[in-house]
């Protein structure tokens, strides 16, 4: 990779031990991303994103592009794909909030867009 994209093998993903953030941790992690929202509560907290395309065929390359992210990290967003558009919702189910891996994830898929 090249430039500021990110390393896809940096980490032992399937080594990683997950936590909840904190809501402080939170807040400092959402400033840091591009139109990402909070959205839901508790346990079904999540980060959300809609992209828009011009067409099809380019919602379909960005799914797949997002899909190489979910597989190389094991983490695996809810998507919601559309004619122009794709909306990407992260949550961390097994720590019942989010985690460090859901912001990794949105900062690589906005490094998909760069």
């Amino acid at each position: 990779m090249t430039g500021n994209a990110p390393d896809l093998k940096k980490k032992d993903w399937s080594a990683l031990a997950r936590r909840a953030q904190t809501a402080t941790e939170i807040v400092a992690n959402l400033a840091r991303l591009d139109g990402w929202t909070l959205t839901g509560d508790g346990p079904s907290v999540a980060i959300e994103k809609t992209f828009h395309f011009k067409n099809y065929y380019q919602t379909i390359a960005f799914v797949n592009g997002v899909a190489l992210i979910a597989h190389v990290t094991d983490h695996h967003p809810d998507l919601s794909v559309h004619f122009n558009r794709c909306v990407v919702r992260y949550n961390t189910h097994d720590v019942g909030g989010l985690s460090d891996t859901d912001f990794e994830c949105a900062t690589r898929i906005e490094a998909l867009l760069e």
